[in-house]
């Protein structure tokens, strides 16, 4: 009994029966759709065109190959297509330690290792990659090392990064319980990818004591599982808003690290989880029509600033 009174002070309270939640994102809505690995522009554009063709609104895109792997010039044309198109546009920060000469983090054992920051010359690279994506006008970042988090917000607060940049919290960290999540708003994370499969007890737990969004994958790559749970969204609109409902792909085709190689995969992969993000919005519309989405350029997008 004491350990509880202490959880429950703490706002850390045990499922019973879920319940709805009544938070939202600022422009009033409860959930957001946002499609993974667009590993550049002619991927983003791929996007783009599938989504007009199911009249379907893609509120964010991420990127897992590292913005360091994309050229000024790709930079830029991904940033415009954003801009135009009112989405926001999430690039994974690099370099991370599964890219480097240690071997720990591509073994068995050290797999949650792949985006920690090895030492002081990759916090710098890290740092520079973001200043150069800014530059290029992207406005939101994949994170998945808390220290940097934790510069790239004192960064942001010192006005050295730009005020209105997003950090997206990486699924690679494994963020799975509320104290976590809650932690990681307070350093200033502006959305937390939690594990694809998470009870819905366990996002009323995590949504009961945090307010920042969640981003929850629908359907996952092999590697992550895989889950498919697209049917389900209406549940975890309902339970999880604000929520970003994120459509991953099972048996796939890897793409990271990404370029020319995997392009025509990753595009392939792209539409298809367009595919999927609209048949979920099926189940949605069957199960829970009234649920509201974000308009392009909703307020707290970190859609990019093109010059």
């Amino acid at each position: 009994m004491k350990i509880q009174e202490a959880l429950r002070r703490q706002g850390l309270v045990a499922a019973r029966k879920p319940v709805d939640s009544d938070r939202r994102f600022p422009d009033g809505a409860e959930y957001r759709i946002e499609i993974p690995s667009v590993e550049g522009p002619s991927v983003l554009a791929a996007v783009v065109e599938q989504a007009d063709r199911y009249d379907l609104t893609v509120n964010r895109v991420s990127q897992g190959s590292g913005g360091m792997l994309l050229e000024e010039g790709e930079l830029r044309e991904m940033a415009a297509i954003g801009a135009e198109t009112g989405l926001e546009v999430c690039l994974f920060t690099g370099p991370k330690a599964g890219y480097d000469v240690g071997a720990f983090s591509r073994s068995e054992d050290g797999r949650s290792q792949f985006t920690q920051i090895r030492g002081m010359r990759q916090l710098r690279y890290a740092a520079a990659d973001i200043i150069r994506a800014t530059e290029a006008g992207i406005r939101s970042f994949l994170v998945g090392d808390l220290g940097l988090l934790a510069v790239l917000t004192r960064m942001q607060r010192d006005g050295d990064l730009p005020s209105e940049t997003v950090w997206k919290i990486s699924a690679y960290m494994g963020v799975s319980n509320p104290a976590s999540v809650r932690l990681l708003e307070e350093i200033g994370a502006g959305s937390v990818n939690i594990p694809a499969d998470v009870t819905l007890e366990q996002l009323w737990e995590i949504r009961s004591a945090a307010s920042i969004p969640i981003d929850l994958y629908l359907e996952t790559p092999d590697s992550m599982g895989p889950v498919v749970r697209g049917h389900e969204i209406a549940d975890f609109v309902a339970v999880g808003a604000p929520l970003h409902a994120k459509m991953g792909l099972a048996n796939a085709g890897g793409v990271y690290p990404s370029g020319g190689h995997t392009v025509d995969t990753a595009i392939a992969n792209a539409r298809e989880k367009v595919r999927r993000a609209a048949i979920a919005l099926e189940w949605l519309q069957r199960e829970r029509p009234a649920s509201v989405q974000s308009k392009p350029h909703a307020t707290g997008l970190g859609v990019p600033v093109v010059s």
